[in-house]
């Protein structure tokens, strides 16, 4: 999600967050074709959920403070719709951490929101929370933290993602110190009782998100620095197993115990920094949509959302040329 090791830019970051008016949506895209970016402001690290009045609504890190929240019909057209927090309302167990990497799920009838809470830089100094919701559009109410790093003792415990299998909740996380995972309770909102951490991925990952399909997991995740503009060299990469919790191998059998993996999405003239992505949606047509962000050539202040059709072959993911589109077909519905 956020690179510790990049904290020269964190007090511009948290500044902008601080005075960032909420921006104005862009012109309708129409026609059979799409752009990259989708919305070409800052909207880090990417979480979607299609609701029940049958629009999506995508969250982000905070660059537009207190979480923004997005409303779209067909993937392509944004509406800000506003955010899950208030100055009033926003989590406050880490009481100068920004709110980052949010994970959106629906659980037991309502709108479940995980997110990190950190101090750039501050490798003890982060956790991860949970709030709730009727609506997807909010207002959100904060359940308080569910762990910091100094309290499960894993560095760096931010980018969380909540995945549900076998009638029992869990919750992935890590960032560069190792991807783990730990079951929740019944209504996910806290660790099960006696519940132990296993770690499931070595220490070049962050930005954990698992897509089931056709018998196997992919846990798709992100290596390099995400924010450090164009310089940044966040890459989207991917392992598969036939268990939740692993092993997690590349093509050739390696394990991402030990930081392999293949890559999905990279860099190309026009964007650099392609990490942290999205689940994957479908269209009507059956066609895998995934989200995430990066740095634009064109206009490289912030990370810029992306968005790009997953395709499969030999049943691995990839995306058609392994660098973001610059102009594709849309979704359909």
């Amino acid at each position: 999600m956020i690179h510790f090791f990049s904290l020269l830019f964190f007090p511009l970051l948290f500044l902008s967050c601080k005075t960032q008016e909420l921006p104005a949506g862009k012109p309708v895209e129409t026609g059979n074709t799409y752009k990259n970016p989708v919305v070409n402001y800052s909207l880090p690290d990417p979480t979607i959920i299609k609701a029940g009045d049958g629009n999506y609504y995508l969250y982000a890190t905070e660059d537009i403070k207190n979480t923004p929240i997005h409303r779209s019909k067909d993937l392509i057209n944004w509406e800000l719709v506003g955010t899950a927090f208030t100055d009033e309302t926003r989590p406050t167990f880490e009481p100068r951490g920004g709110l980052w990497a949010p994970d959106i799920n629906y659980v037991n009838g309502r709108y479940v929101l995980y997110y990190s809470m950190s101090v750039w830089g501050g490798e003890w100094t982060c956790g991860i929370g949970v709030a709730i919701a009727d609506k997807p559009e909010g207002p959100f109410t904060d359940q308080g933290k569910l762990f910091r790093s100094n309290e499960i003792d894993v560095k760096n415990s931010i980018d969380q993602f909540y995945i549900e299998e076998g009638g029992k909740k869990y919750l992935f996380w890590g960032s560069f110190r190792g991807l783990y995972a730990i079951e929740l309770s019944d209504d996910g909102l806290s660790l099960k009782p006696g519940a132990e951490k296993r770690q499931v991925a070595g220490t070049a990952y962050e930005g954990v998100y698992i897509h089931k399909r056709n018998g196997f997991y992919y846990m798709f995740a992100s290596i390099g620095s995400c924010c450090e503009g164009l310089k940044s060299t966040y890459t989207t990469v991917v392992g598969r197993s036939k268990d939740l919790f692993g092993p997690y191998l590349d093509k050739q059998g390696r394990s991402m115990m030990d930081n392999h993996h293949e890559v999905v999405i990279g860099k190309n003239e026009q964007f650099v920094g392609t990490g942290h992505n999205s689940e994957i949606v479908q269209d009507s047509k059956g066609k895998d949509w995934i989200f995430y962000h990066a740095v634009s050539v064109d206009n490289p202040k912030g990370r810029v959302l992306m968005l790009d059709q997953v395709r499969w072959e030999n049943d691995w993911p990839y995306i058609a040329g392994g660098t973001p589109s610059l102009k594709a077909d849309r979704p359909v519905f």
